[in-house]
């Protein structure tokens, strides 16, 4: 079995960040589902923080109304 992750992420993280987790992700899949690194995929998504909503306002929005 191939296990995908789709992970979902507000923009800003590095790209050192982002393939930490993908690291991450996987030993842990490796752990939990018993399947070889080399079978798991790992869709990233950056997600504009317009984009993204939090009681009733933007992640965007709220940054600015607390900066």
């Amino acid at each position: 079995m191939m296990p995908i992750l789709n992970i979902a992420l507000i923009e800003g993280r590095s790209n050192e960040q982002k393939e930490a987790l993908i690291r991450e992700v996987t030993d842990a899949c490796v752990r939990a589902l018993d399947v070889k690194p080399e079978t798991v995929r790992i869709l990233l998504q950056d997600i504009a923080t317009q984009d993204f909503g939090v009681a009733g306002e933007s992640v965007k929005a709220k940054r600015e109304r607390l900066a």
